[in-house]
């Protein structure tokens, strides 16, 4: 059974820096892709970046957060992070990291953690 956990949130001020991690186990396909997602209260839940499956350095960001937030992985350990720098109030949400054979299938989710950026 794959289980993904994800860690690292928190609290901050504007400004403030936060690195989430997520770790993927009982991953048994090949390929790993990953990638976090967020949801804001009131809000529908919207891509924040995805890594290159293929370990490319090839990263996707949404322009909300490009430039502030930086996606890594490792393959070996299965695990994916997104480090978070500048943030800003409209940062704050539930962030989920999600996982599977392909970036048009994420097949896995985690439960999510809290960022709660304040002004």
């Amino acid at each position: 059974q794959v289980q993904l956990v994800e860690s690292g949130g928190g609290s901050v001020q504007a400004g403030g820096s936060l690195r989430l991690s997520c770790v993927a186990s009982g991953y048994t396909y090949s390929t790993f892709c990953a990638g976090w997602f967020r949801q804001a209260p009131g809000k529908a839940r919207e891509g924040v970046a995805a890594a290159d499956c293929e370990g490319r350095g090839s990263h996707a960001y949404d322009s909300s957060v490009k430039g502030r937030f930086t996606i890594s992985k490792d393959n070996a350990k299965k695990t994916v992070y997104l480090q978070m720098n500048s943030l800003k109030p409209e940062d704050t949400a539930m962030y989920y990291c999600a996982a599977g054979p392909s970036p048009q299938y994420y097949e896995f989710w985690g439960q999510g953690t809290q960022v709660t950026v304040s002004s």
